[in-house]
């Protein structure tokens, strides 16, 4: 068993915050990465046209920061229960719909819209432990 830092919640959720907005900025960067490769299929994930694609610019920001947010939220994990931080990451939805808005002009619907928030709303529910 792990011991709880002293640090308490409001640590633990600036790092989990931290981490969703690398991850965040890592399906960005992927996604304008993926827009310059163009349309790929199964087989040449296995393939040797990966490299081309994993060493993409873009792509490889991406993933570089997958893995900063990853070796981040190993830390989160080493203080927190899975079952109230792992939720948590649903504020990335909010974030990389907006944002997917703003920089590749994709469609947020409405419903797409109020569906996320309602997904949030239940993430405040969980932090605030009603």
């Amino acid at each position: 068993m792990h011991q709880k830092s002293k640090g308490g919640k409001m640590s633990v959720l600036l790092l989990v915050l931290t981490c969703v907005l690398i991850g965040v900025i890592g399906q960005l960067a992927m996604k304008k990465g993926m827009n310059v490769v163009g349309v790929i299929s199964l087989k040449d994930i296995f393939s040797w046209r990966i490299f081309q694609i994993v060493f993409q610019r873009y792509v490889f920001i991406g993933i570089v920061l997958y893995v900063l947010a990853s070796l981040i939220w190993l830390v989160v994990l080493s203080k927190e229960e899975l079952s109230f931080v792992y939720p948590l990451i649903s504020i990335g939805y909010l974030i990389t719909a907006i944002l997917s808005k703003i920089f590749f002009n994709e469609i947020l619907t409405v419903f797409r819209f109020f569906g996320i928030i309602l997904i949030c709303s239940g993430v405040y529910l969980i932090v605030m432990k009603i």
